[in-house]
């Protein structure tokens, strides 16, 4: 049997703070996980190889010594090319994307690995040298794919009407939607899937742009407008009134509301009431108060710059159109108003008049007046509570997690 190991590499840095609590396999992007991804193509449970302080939650189960092993970078979303091409590889070659490793074969036990200098792009030669060297050209492979890999934290609502596509039809190959009631107006001639138990009532649903799926018992209320590409995932609700655009995917058990644009929601996040969020990504358990709004969109149109946790600066994004990324656990109260490119961090509660500033420390607590520390217990309270109402406990684990970012993170908010 061939062993599949889903590992971080060093881009994990430009994805905080969205992966301060899971590996970077874990982020959501269309339809699932880029995890759920490849286990859908594969067939099997993966492996996953992450950060120390979070192997407390996700541990490595590692195959008896001697078994193949096939390590693939988990930025990089799956697809039949090129999987075809990693099940290729013999023993110690590497497939690389440009100068992007992709994925490698080896042995369980053996000592190869991510660590390994080979598998890091600075140790790559440039293809010339390659091409002109037999033993370089027997170890290092090329895709001819043209996989989808997150790079940035944006690139999930950037890539996400691709990722939806992709994912709709891996999802909802062979199977049959339950339909739909004829209480709502359908437009356009790509699909909507509709999972069981699922209640859509009095909606316009526009799907000339892109398809539109429908998780298992969630629920579109009256008077919502949604246009595809668009994902609502399991047990999630839209409220009475909504305005969704493509291509947006809220995660499962989320409550979205007001008018949502071209934004990514993990799961476990609410955002109830009126109030904007465009060209964002909301990690898991925030909270957005009503009329929160972002800025997708400076005054100017002048690019988007965007705090780099990697860099301990603002970095180009390249964007004119850029929203807000808020890591998880974060809330905002009523009214509160995020500028064009913000970042939040994990565990803050901001709140108050005027606009916050373009880059919230975790662990932060107020507004435009001023900041203090959100003390580690004060999180665990609020998070318990939020995560109870899921029935849903927080672990050990998780708590040993956040302790630890927490720590690790004092120097942002000096």
């Amino acid at each position: 049997m061939m062993n599949y190991v889903l590992f971080d590499d060093e881009t994990r840095d430009n994805l905080l703070p969205l992966v301060f609590f899971r590996p970077v396999c874990d982020l959501r992007i269309g339809i699932l996980t880029i995890r759920e991804k490849w286990q859908k193509y594969l067939g099997q449970k993966v492996i996953v190889h992450t950060q120390n302080y979070l192997r407390l939650k996700y541990p490595m189960v590692a195959p008896p010594a001697g078994e193949a092993e096939i390590w693939i970078n988990g930025v990089v979303c799956p697809s039949a090319e090129l999987l075809n091409e990693l099940n290729e590889l013999q023993l110690g070659q590497s497939l690389w994307k440009d100068r992007k490793l992709v994925g490698f074969r080896t042995e369980s036990g053996s000592k190869q690995s991510v660590s390994n200098p080979l598998f890091h792009p600075e140790s790559l030669p440039n293809p010339d040298a390659i091409s002109r060297n037999p033993i370089l050209q027997s170890t290092i492979k090329f895709t001819q794919a043209s996989p989808l890999i997150i790079y940035h934290t944006y690139d999930l609502f950037i890539h996400n009407e691709r990722a939806i596509v992709e994912d709709f039809v891996l999802v909802t190959k062979g199977r049959k939607s339950i339909g739909i009631s004829t209480t709502n107006t359908v437009i356009g001639n790509h699909p909507v899937f509709v999972e069981a138990g699922a209640k859509v009532e009095c909606a316009v649903l526009n799907a000339t742009a892109g398809p539109i799926y429908i998780g298992q018992d969630a629920e579109i209320m009256e008077g919502s407008m949604v246009r595809g590409p668009f994902v609502l995932g399991e047990h999630s609700t839209l409220k009475m009134g909504a305005k969704i655009y493509g291509a947006t995917t809220i995660g499962p058990h989320c409550k979205i509301g007001g008018e949502v644009n071209n934004s990514v929601v993990f799961g476990y996040s609410n955002k109830a009431h009126d109030g904007f969020l465009g060209n964002s990504v909301i990690a898991e358990w925030c909270n957005l108060g009503a009329d929160t709004n972002n800025s997708n969109l400076k005054n100017n149109y002048s690019e988007v710059k965007l705090w780099n946790y990697q860099r301990h600066s603002f970095a180009s994004t390249g964007l004119t159109f850029c929203g807000l990324i808020m890591g998880d656990h974060s809330k905002s109260g009523i009214n509160t108003m995020f500028n064009t490119g913000t970042v939040v961090g994990v565990c803050c509660n901001v709140f108050g008049a005027g606009y916050l500033r373009n880059f919230i420390p975790d662990f932060a607590w107020g507004g435009p007046q001023g900041m203090s520390v959100y003390k580690v217990n004060d999180v665990f309270q609020v998070a318990e509570r939020v995560m109870q109402r899921r029935n849903i406990e927080l672990s050990v684990a998780e708590k040993a997690i956040i302790e630890y970012v927490f720590e690790t993170t004092k120097h942002s908010r000096v």
